[in-house]
This record gives C-alpha cells, sequence and structure tokens, in this order.
C-alpha cells in the first residue's frame, strides 16, 4: 500500500524580548537554523507578531515597520537558505493603515500575506482590521493562516474549511495579570482556564477545517501595562501551547508553557481537507469567560477611538516615514522581489536531499532550544 503524501512541518514556540526588534529577529536566525538542522522540514512557522511580543506597551508604536521591512527580510532569507517555507508574523505598515500581518514566504522568493481580520483588545490601539481571505496558494499547496484570536473564531473556521491543506499562523496570548490582590480570582482561576483554552484550540480548529494544524507560540513572562490604568504593570506569562495536530485534532506534538522556549516537529498528511466537525454558529468557537468578554469589549472599543484619533492626528511614527502609502499584493511572485541581501543567506543551505521523510508519518520528538 502506497505512503500518503506528507510534509515534514516545525512549528516554533518563541521567547523574544521587550523594545529591541533587531535582537529578536537575530535570536529568530538562530532559533529556525538550529530547527533545520534537527529536523530538515519542508515547512517553519513563528508565531504571529514574532519579532515582538504584541502586548499593551507604548513600544508597540515603534515596531511598526514597512511590509517589505527587516522582518519580511529575515523571513525571506531564511527560506531561501534553508530551501523551505518560513512563515512569521509582524506588524506592518499596508498603504495608509497598519496590520497585524503574517507573511509565508517560500524559497523561490515568493511570498504570501495575510492580515489579521479584527485586532483583538488593546491591538486596536496599533493597527487596523485586514479584509482578505488568509489562503496562501504556495506551490507546496494551499496554506490557511489565522493570527492570534482568529484561532478561536468561527468565521475564521468557515472561510477555510475544506479550502486548505494546512492552517498555520500562531499566537500572543498574555494571561492576566499576576497581582497579588487579585491572585486567588485572576490568578488561580481565571489563569487555569485560559491555559486550558489555549490547548484545546488547534484540535478544534483542526476538525472543524479538515486539515492538520501548525499553533506556533509566544511563551515567557513579561510585563505590560494595564488598560485604562497606564501606570500599572500587568506582570504575566505569554502561554504558549504551541502544538502540531493532525486533521482529527489528534496531538502529535506539543510544548506547554512549562517547556519553554523550543519547537515542535511532525509529518502532516498533505491531502484535501475533510472536516469532521460543523462550524458552530456563533462568534466564538469555543466558550469564554465572562472576564474576557468585559476585557474585550471595553478594550476593543477604547483601541479603535484612540487608533482613530491618533491616525486622524497623523501621530503613529509611521506615518512619517517612506512606508506610510506603500503596499505589496497579497501575494508576491517569484522573481517580483529580490532575494535579500542578507548575512544568513551566506551560510550553507541544508541538501534537500535531507529532507526525505521516513517510512511512515510518525510524530518526531519535541526540541527545546538550549539557553
Amino acid at each position: 500500500m502506497a505512503r500518503k503524501p506528507s510534509q515534514r512541518v516545525v512549528a516554533v514556540q518563541l521567547a523574544v524580548g521587550v523594545g529591541d526588534v533587531a535582537a529578536n529577529l537575530r535570536h529568530i536566525r538562530d532559533v529556525v537554523g538550529q530547527a533545520v538542522r534537527e529536523h530538515a522540514p519542508h515547512m517553519v512557522f513563528l508565531p504571529e507578531s514574532a519579532n515582538h511580543p504584541n502586548i499593551h506597551h507604548p513600544v508597540m508604536r515603534q515596531v511598526t515597520e514597512p511590509i517589505d521591512g527587516p522582518t519580511l527580510a529575515t523571513l525571506r532569507a531564511l527560506a531561501a537558505q534553508h530551501d523551505c517555507i518560513v512563515g512569521g508574523g509582524y506588524l506592518a505598515v499596508r498603504g495608509a493603515h497598519a496590520r497585524g500581518t503574517y507573511a509565508i514566504c517560500e524559497p523561490d522568493g515568493a511570498v504570501s500575506f495575510h492580515d489579521k481580520d479584527q485586532p483583538s483588545m488593546w491591538e486596536n490601539t496599533n493597527y487596523t482590521a485586514g479584509q482578505d481571505m488568509g489562503v496562501a496558494d504556495t506551490a507546496a499547496g494551499p496554506i490557511g493562516v489565522a493570527n492570534g484570536f482568529e484561532w478561536l473564531r468561527s468565521r475564521t473556521a468557515g472561510r477555510l474549511r475544506g479550502r486548505v491543506r494546512l492552517v498555520a499562523g500562531g499566537m500572543c496570548f498574555p494571561s492576566f495579570p499576576s497581582w497579588a490582590l487579585t491572585r486567588p480570582w485572576f490568578w488561580d482561576r481565571e489563569h487555569a482556564t485560559m491555559i486550558e483554552l489555549a490547548r484545546e484550540t488547534p484540535g478544534r480548529m483542526a476538525r472543524v477545517v479538515g486539515a492538520p494544524c501548525a499553533h506556533p507560540a509566544h511563551v515567557g513572562p513579561v510585563t505590560m501595562r494595564t488598560p485604562f490604568a497606564p501606570g500599572v504593570p500587568w506582570p504575566t506569562i505569554l502561554i504558549g501551547e504551541t502544538q502540531i495536530c493532525d486533521a482529527a485534532g489528534t496531538t502529535l506534538s506539543r510544548l506547554t508553557s512549562a517547556d519553554g522556549e523550543g519547537y515542535v516537529c511532525a509529518d502532516v498528511a498533505w491531502e484535501d481537507a475533510q472536516p469532521s466537525n460543523p462550524v458552530p454558529p456563533r462568534f466564538w468557537m469555543p466558550t469564554l469567560p465572562w472576564t474576557v468578554h468585559a476585557v474585550w469589549y471595553a478594550t476593543n472599543a477604547a483601541g479603535r477611538a484612540r487608533y482613530a484619533l491618533d491616525h486622524r492626528r497623523r501621530a503613529m511614527p509611521w506615518q512619517h516615514t517612506a512606508a506610510a502609502g506603500a503596499d505589496l499584493p497579497d501575494r508576491v511572485p517569484a522573481g517580483m522581489l529580490d532575494i535579500p541581501a542578507d548575512d544568513v543567506t551566506r551560510e550553507r543551505p541544508v541538501p534537500a536531499a535531507r529532507r526525505s521523510a521516513p517510512a511512515a508519518a510518525e510524530p518526531l520528538r519535541s526540541a527545546r532550544t538550549p539557553s
């Protein structure tokens, strides 16, 4: 009996710092390089906003960059160097507005972009909604992209259902604050709910879309600012739960928050989507606690108003750069952009012969990057 076609996929659980995009991009190069040397994958996926944690903090106004800026250059250079698809997210200027963009970069220089369909909570302060379908038509086949809370929304599953062979993208998911005064409620109770929610998300999406999922995520402690109380720190963690699962929602490889930074790899079946669950007839696929709903509505409204006001006043730093007004199409064919002249391209690429799949599509072991 012939073995079904498969693709070897890596999902990175990433720990990057606040305020230094250049250092974070150097770190991404190291992590991706190590993952490729160990697993020789066809595809490597980093989280949304891979170059900087997507948190409520004044520094976020400084990390928005041109669509063809240093983060895209890094991702494209890694794809060319390692002869595999490399995907990752960043806040990008697209025409007159900033978006939560995810780029899927192919070895031949082609790129597919997806803009998050709705910023989540405080993210509304820094960018606005996208309108594309979230399907990357790569040479390997169609890949669906979901950023952040798009993984939780029924409309995401509806637009990808039956159309893609894999769902990728990723998550930057801060938990509740660990303040001592509210710890019995926010941390001991609601935080545990957030961990459970993140753990169940990839499998839920896989069953509704009918395709395997690669769900990379940010991880580690972080302190952001408290909405409506900017002088109050919000100490918390980015909760991780990086996973690769098959189309039935079975976890093939996983890293928890306790595992810290690292990457997981698995061979996934590469075939037409076969959904097994219906699209839920509501906005959110899971049931969210009332505390999340309260923060969602309040910070969405405040963030949108702040973005609209600052955009109208030209108070966004990127509005005074050459990036303002510039954009690229959602699908950039090979040859439209030069391969970036980046230091990583000078390293010896991984030979394609290393990427032959094993006799059976078994999940590979998890691996942590060294500290």
